[in-house]
């Protein structure tokens, strides 16, 4: 029982890792219906700049907390002006192109912004200073610490509050009307195309929060980093039911669960013969079974009227 729980709460904070980058993508393909396949390297491009202000900054008088505070608000404009750059220069240009276009521009602006990284920060993996309380807690035999709660509760907090924009705020109705039509929407007055920037540039910023919590949480960072993270965000993604900022946040946390409790079984279930190592299959398992059984996923794609 104390395996169980600790697997569930091991999932749920991955889980909440994996929602605010699938909420990146679903954002975009709300919007404009493009699969942003570079949002994973974004998610790296906010842990790499994260981590260099903190190494920069640490050893100063400064408290550990307030150093990764400032890393954070260092990566997170600097992740807002990546996306809008993306957005500009790669997808605008073919916003009424055949959608295979756009497709093969998001992964050939991955794999420079992957080269990017190797060539800045190299090839070594990064490590993540101690600069955060890391006390844990036990409940009911299994072990939680402060660091995983801090992750969950931003996530949650972050998530909640995107809710709110998309649903409460003039920017968020713009966004549902350019989600609905565009051209409609251009003709009520809305600026379509700073839309469609604000979106990417929302989605940036949670990436880049994202980035440094994967950086704290496993203590490390490298350019690839991106790669396997976005792909299992879409995943989460397309389990919720792309295009639905709920499904997102469920198929995130359903997805981190399912992969945890992988992790933690897979061994007593094969007899040994696969380990805690193979628990990045079960993400695509699932999404296998997701785009063979329920393409549309778990909450169904949100259609215009209710976004």
């Amino acid at each position: 029982m104390d395996i169980f729980l600790q697997q569930i709460i091991n999932g749920l904070v991955l889980g909440s890792i994996y929602a605010l980058v699938a909420l990146g993508y679903t954002m975009v393909y709300g919007i404009l219906g493009l699969i942003n396949f570079a949002h994973g390297e974004v998610v790296m491009i906010g842990a790499m700049v994260a981590l260099a202000a903190i190494h920069a900054l640490t050893g100063t008088a400064l408290p550990g907390p307030v150093i990764v505070l400032m890393g954070l608000l260092i990566a997170i404009p600097a992740c807002m002006l990546l996306g809008y750059g993306i957005e500009r220069v790669a997808y605008r240009p073919l916003r009424h192109a055949p959608r295979l276009a756009p497709l093969i521009t998001a992964i050939g602006v991955s794999i420079v912004l992957q080269n990017l990284a190797m060539i800045v920060w190299g090839r070594q993996y990064i490590a993540f200073p101690p600069l955060l309380p890391n006390d844990a807690y036990v409940i009911a035999g299994a072990s939680i610490t402060l660091l995983q709660i801090f992750i969950f509760l931003l996530a949650t907090a972050i998530m909640v509050g995107l809710i709110f924009l998309v649903k409460r705020t003039r920017l968020g109705r713009a966004m549902r009307a350019t989600a609905q039509n565009p051209e409609v929407a251009g003709l009520m007055g809305v600026n379509v195309n700073t839309v469609i920037s604000a979106t990417f540039i929302i989605g940036s910023a949670l990436a880049a929060v994202a980035g440094l919590m994967v950086g704290a949480y496993y203590g490390l960072a490298h350019y690839y980093m991106g790669f396997l993270l976005g792909l299992k965000a879409f995943s989460a993604a397309v389990l919720g039911g792309i295009g639905n900022l709920g499904g997102a946040m469920l198929g995130g946390l359903l997805l981190g669960v399912i992969e945890s409790l992988g992790a933690g079984y897979i061994g007593p279930l094969t007899g040994g013969v696969l380990g805690s190592h193979y628990q990045d299959v079960f993400a695509f398992f699932v999404l296998i079974l997701v785009l063979v059984f329920r393409p549309s996923g778990l909450l169904g794609e949100r259609t215009a009227e209710r976004a």
